[in-house]
């Protein structure tokens, strides 16, 4: 058995059991869909990212939830991913008495250690989780708590500063926080026949009870979520964890036949030459199939659908109008273009001198830093119709980052 299966195994036996705190309102969320814990965020609800979690920790055996009596249906939903998992029970009316609730459901198959958390802590991760669990002791709690970095003020009857409070020592106390079980719940047995309400968390009820309590490290990640912006600042945080990089490439190719003239036009430059390049247009090879590739990597057909050389409009029309149709599709649709790179096959004229005036060329119509241009020449060893000097072909590649997609 693996290490793995066997802390599995020791969990299902009773040996971590988890109450997960969910009955509360959260009214300073806002009640778009519901309590915050079943608002959405990256597509779910902020305790089903929780449940996750946990469930998925192979330390952890049963799982109790202690709910709203009125959020049967919004936790059914929300938990119907691992329903065979968990026990709901109905809170009470504070935090407090939801958590004894959860423990008293515990307390038939009792586990030796327990974890208590928020469910509107969605981002705790399982290095934190371990933490907690390796520090409780049986007679001792865990609670995971980050240093309090700001300046502190007591606030006076008036409004005013009163004093600078020394935050030497202070923590900000997190969940899930941990304790052996019985311990644990006998003091919330305690606390509630004495009447004693006031506590927060379950770390103030160990103090109380004189439970020893060890601070572990935190997460700063593992925030709560308590107003509208956190619901808001959770969901843009997930979605962007969750989107695929969408990166696409297209390619284009042309060629062009010479005939009698006085100069020919490559990516944007007029060369000097005793010939040009046949074609509607001006018959830029290089931006032909430039233009290819930047239509095929958003769809949107080839260089003949949007500008037919049968159309008269288009006859001698420079081709930096083709190149910046296509870019302005592509940005349309959200795409940045991230690379062009033109390979120009000829035996002639030379195109090293004119690289620098090409790329410059480019970098105005696409929009791009010139770094992200490449323009190379090559001969075809005197082989095929380039070989014996009748035309000029090129390949185009163009690589474009469009908005990443959200999988199902």
């Amino acid at each position: 058995m693996s290490e793995a299966s066997e802390k599995q195994a020791a969990g299902l036996s009773g040996g971590i059991g988890v109450v997960i705190v969910a009955a509360g309102r959260g009214a300073r969320a806002g009640q778009v869909d519901g309590p915050k814990q079943y608002q959405r965020i990256g597509g779910r609800a902020v305790i089903a990212h929780t449940l996750d979690i946990f469930l998925s920790h192979p330390m952890i055996g049963r799982v109790v939830v202690a709910i709203h009596a009125d959020d049967a249906e919004l936790f059914q939903r929300a938990a119907e991913a691992h329903g065979d998992r968990l026990v709901a029970v109905i809170g009470g009316p504070s935090r407090q008495a939801s958590v004894r609730l959860g423990l008293l459901a515990l307390r038939n198959q009792a586990p030796a250690k327990v974890l208590v958390h928020d469910a509107v802590r969605p981002f705790v991760d399982a290095g934190l989780i371990d933490r907690t669990i390796e520090a409780i002791g049986e007679r001792q709690g865990a609670l995971p708590a980050l240093p309090v970095a700001d300046t502190l003020k007591r606030e006076s009857a008036a409004g005013m500063i009163d004093e600078t409070v020394s935050r030497a020592g202070l923590h900000a106390a997190q969940t899930p926080q941990g304790f052996p079980f019985w311990p644990l719940l006998a003091a919330h047995e305690k606390a509630h026949h004495l009447g004693k309400t006031e506590f927060t968390d379950d770390a103030a009820i160990a103090e109380w009870a004189q439970i020893p309590v060890k601070i572990v490290p935190g997460s700063p990640d593992n925030v709560k979520l308590t107003w509208a912006r956190d619901i808001a600042l959770a969901d843009q945080r997930l979605l962007s964890a969750q989107r695929f990089p969408d990166i696409r490439t297209g390619n284009g190719y042309d060629v062009h036949a010479f005939e009698p003239g006085d100069h020919v036009t490559l990516c944007g430059v007029a060369i000097p030459y005793d010939r040009k390049l046949s074609g509607h247009s001006d018959a830029d090879v290089g931006l032909h199939a430039l233009t290819d590739a930047l239509l095929a990597t958003c769809g949107a057909g080839d260089i003949g659908t949007h500008f037919p050389p049968s159309d008269p409009q288009w006859k001698g029309a420079v081709s930096k109008i083709f190149v910046e149709h296509a870019a302005r599709l592509v940005r349309e649709r959200g795409g940045r273009i991230a690379n062009a790179d033109i390979t120009l096959i000829c035996e002639a004229p030379r195109v090293g001198p004119h690289r620098a005036a090409m790329t410059e060329a480019l970098s105005a119509m696409l929009g791009i830093a010139r770094e992200r241009i490449s323009i190379k020449a090559t001969t075809n060893e005197k082989l095929g119709f380039v070989g014996r000097g009748e035309g000029i072909a090129a390949i185009a590649t163009a690589s474009v980052v469009y908005p990443g997609e959200v999988p199902a």
